[in-house]
């Protein structure tokens, strides 16, 4: 199997909100291929699907539940600690959930946590030992 992922698709309450959330709030644009059923994003190398919470669960096999911490969050990372505050004042100001702060953590970078409505975790974060290209995809580390 190779190294790589190509979609992350996440279950959703209310498919036109957190669509709203992206397309609105993030500023993301969905792909034509999106309708009402699912929608999907472009990203660098990989697609973000937001699909409802129970058909991605009947899907699966799985309940719907999705009770408690969901074991996972997804970054979004930049190239200074200048812009994870930049970044999370702009989504705060319209009215996204800040669960943390940015500030310096225990692993040398510099992130916040926020929330989209679905309360899935995403950090905004600068990493020194990461380098990103000019299309912000994640390069070899820094050594």
């Amino acid at each position: 199997m190779e190294q790589r992922i190509t979609l992350i698709t996440l279950g959703v309450k209310n498919l036109q909100r957190s669509k709203d959330f992206y397309q609105n709030i993030l500023g993301w644009k969905p792909l034509e291929s999106s309708n009402e059923s699912i929608v999907f994003f472009q990203l660098n190398g990989l697609q973000l699907a937001l699909f409802p919470q129970e058909s991605l669960a009947d899907d699966a096999g799985v309940e719907a539940d999705g009770k408690g911490f969901r074991g996972f969050s997804l970054a979004y990372n930049v190239r200074s600690e200048k812009e994870v505050d930049e970044v999370v004042a702009s989504l705060e100001a319209k009215g996204v959930k800040v669960l943390k702060q940015p500030q310096k953590v225990f692993w040398g970078g510099y992130s916040s946590y926020i929330a989209d409505p679905d309360d899935n975790l995403w950090e905004i974060a600068y990493n020194p030992f990461m380098s990103l290209d000019v299309n912000g995809n994640v390069s070899e580390s820094i050594d």
